[in-house]
């Protein structure tokens, strides 16, 4: 099955279900753009298009997790719900230019580990580097990115480690404005 039939057939329904597990309109639809990346890189794994509903839903809900270990964005109970705000600026919005911004080889380890969700034994085989030295790589990349989020929108770190903090609107933003 390519990649646009899933989108057509399940789009919908998985983003609807993404927002009522994030209540973010905006983080809903990163999650599902990131998920279906992952759709078409190992869609030709499917051995049957009878077995794509239950491997769309794993897809998603491991992007979910990943998306919520990274410690960028807050936990569910703690995202300010307002499905009528369609077009705000969230720190979602922040996420591509802090990383993009990122040195090279930080960049580089978290787009492999966090985006393409490889394992970090695969980064360091990728980058051709010892598996410590990804790992130091990904914990530095996700330090800075933590670092920039708290530069950038003025986050703090709750008691459990986690970002938290409200959005600034696009104007106040140091990355996107």
């Amino acid at each position: 099955m390519e990649t646009k039939e899933i989108w057509e057939k399940y789009s919908e329904e998985l983003r609807r279900y993404l927002f009522g597990k994030t209540g973010n309109k905006d983080l809903s639809e990163d999650i599902l753009q990131e998920a279906f990346l992952k759709v078409h890189l190992k869609r030709y794994q499917l051995k049957s298009p009878d077995l794509s509903r239950p491997w769309l839903y794993r897809i998603i809900n491991n992007t979910l997790i990943d998306f919520y270990r990274q410690n960028v964005h807050p936990h569910p109970a703690e995202v300010s719900v307002n499905p009528d705000e369609t077009d705000s600026h969230t720190a979602e919005n922040c996420l591509l230019p802090l990383i993009q911004n990122l040195p090279e080889k930080y960049k580089e380890a978290l787009i492999l580990s966090e985006i393409k969700g490889h394992k970090q034994s695969k980064v360091a085989e990728i980058l051709q580097i010892s598996v410590s030295g990804a790992k130091s790589r990904i914990q530095r990349g996700r330090k800075l990115l933590q670092e920039g989020f708290m530069d950038c929108c003025d986050y703090s770190l709750n008691d459990e480690g986690l970002l938290v903090g409200e959005g600034k609107s696009e104007t106040d933003c140091k990355v996107c404005s």
